[in-house]
């Protein structure tokens, strides 16, 4: 959760925004901005999701398999 906090966080500042004007923006409550750059973990993963929409990329399941293969 980490990574997601420091990508969201950078991301929002890049386009100049206040915490509750990207909460605006991409929909969803004040709170869901600041719980995801916390890097807390009890998060919804359709809030994320909207979140992350405002740059174009989103969450899904992986398969660590292929995660391995793409490494080699």
């Amino acid at each position: 959760m980490k990574e997601l906090s420091k990508f969201v966080k950078a991301r929002r500042k890049e386009v100049d925004l206040t915490q509750k004007e990207f909460a605006e923006k991409a929909g969803v409550a004040l709170t869901v901005i600041r719980k995801i750059e916390q890097g807390k973990t009890n998060l919804n993963m359709e809030k994320v999701n909207l979140v992350l929409r405002m740059f174009g990329h989103e969450l899904a399941a992986v398969s660590t398999k292929e995660l391995k293969k793409q490494k080699l």
